[in-house]
């Protein structure tokens, strides 16, 4: 495995913790990991690349060895924010390259910050079904409700059995990168169970209704070449309820895209074929 090193940067008033593949002179790329995730998620693709890159993949604000937020739930704005000042310490342009939630996050701020992204790639990032505005009230009456109720983490009873569901729940992993992935996504408790590492509140239900309006039109504006990468075997979508035409639709609203569908894959591509999904990364980015 390719050795990182531990940096952190003041972002908005939390510690935020960034792993770094260091490569001096070469050129820089970020790396955004989805919900309930952590940056070291990112290993094997890391190990599978071939080129010299300069990378760095953040913790998100509640994730892994980043502070937890400050109020009581997470907005999605945050992530943005918090890349933009991360993008201010790091410098930019940078490749961008997100997974899922860090997808989503990537595709909307290379359209509100264009001239902060050389290229960027979309792993599984689909965005949700739009909402109508008269599912607001139920939204936040289940809000409240969460706030007073708050969601817990399971706990599993050690490293080897959280990477046994890891391996339960994608039979791609193998088990050696379940059980490194189990060390890094997880955390021992005081009581001696193990639990993943992330806050909880991540659980709460987003206030804010999902508006697909406004995420089409910051795609519109991304001026960088795009990458946009699926795993074949995906189910994220039929959970979404995303429609093929549908996910067209998203895809027609970047300028410039390539769109593959990776073999073999699910949703943790990156997990599931990294040589594959390294291959076709560094080919998009030198071309």
């Amino acid at each position: 495995m390719r050795a990182s090193e531990s940096l952190y940067f003041n972002i908005r008033g939390l510690r935020y913790h960034v792993r770094h593949w260091r490569a001096s002179n070469a050129p820089k790329v970020v790396l955004l990991h989805g919900w309930m995730d952590v940056s070291a998620s990112f290993q094997f693709l890391v190990d599978a690349l071939r080129s010299r890159w300069d990378i760095y993949a953040p913790d998100w604000r509640g994730y892994g060895l980043t502070d937890w937020g400050k109020s009581d739930c997470y907005w999605f704005p945050d992530y943005m924010a918090d890349l933009d000042f991360l993008l201010d310490a790091l410098g930019s342009p940078v490749h961008l390259i997100g997974h899922s939630l860090g997808g989503n996050v990537a595709c909307m701020y290379a359209g509100v910050r264009p001239e902060r992204v050389s290229k960027l790639v979309n792993l599984e990032g689909f965005g949700l079904v739009a909402t109508q505005s008269d599912a607001a009230p139920r939204r936040y009456a289940r809000w409240l409700s969460e706030l007073h109720e708050r969601p817990g983490l399971r706990p599993y009873a050690n490293f080897s059995a959280l990477a046994k569901r890891l391996r339960e729940n994608n039979p791609h992993l193998t088990e050696e990168r379940a059980d490194f992935l189990a060390r890094h996504w997880g955390r021992e408790t005081k009581e001696g169970t193990v639990v993943l590492c992330g806050d909880p509140a991540h659980k709460i239900v987003n206030p804010v209704l999902y508006r697909y309006e406004e995420a089409h039109a910051c795609w519109q504006q991304v001026r960088s070449p795009v990458l946009w990468l699926d795993g074949a075997e995906t189910t994220v979508v039929k959970r979404l309820g995303l429609e093929e035409a549908q996910r067209n639709e998203r895809r027609s609203a970047f300028r410039n895209l390539r769109y593959v569908s990776v073999p073999g894959a699910g949703h943790m591509l990156h997990h599931d074929q990294p040589d594959a999904v390294a291959k076709l990364i560094e080919e998009f980015l030198a071309s």
